[in-house]
């Protein structure tokens, strides 16, 4: 799939509490490595896990596709929400079909490298 354009207005939108920490722990994951990307995801217990992009010679992954299949790998079935810090202004494709395998309707909330909302995909 191709990349996703963040919807335009989407960003005016107040994250619960649950959701900001999400945003936290992306730009966390992001800060910590010095990656592009930054994710967290949210399970249907509650549970987070958070990841950043790898870009190996023989390894390419997204920060939301690790983070994905770290929630998948330790037993979730649902993802209630996620979150990405990146610089793009755009989505990327693969990240957001690993979410949409585990939910067809999960927001997807996009932040810039500082927290500030960019926008919340639910598509």
């Amino acid at each position: 799939m191709p990349d996703q354009t963040i919807p335009a207005g989407s960003a005016n939108a107040e994250l619960s509490a649950e959701d900001a920490k999400l945003v936290t722990l992306a730009r966390g994951a992001r800060a910590r490595v010095g990656a592009t990307e930054g994710a967290s995801v949210r399970d249907q217990d509650g549970r987070t896990y958070a990841a950043a992009t790898v870009s190996l010679p023989s390894l390419k992954v997204t920060a939301l596709q690790l983070a994905v299949a770290s929630a998948v790998a330790a037993g979730a079935t649902t993802i209630e929400a996620a979150a990405v810090a990146t610089e793009s202004a755009t989505l990327d494709g693969a990240g957001h079909d690993a979410v949409r395998d585990l939910a067809e309707a999960a927001p997807i909330h996009v932040a810039a490298p500082d927290g500030t909302l960019l926008g919340t995909v639910t598509q």
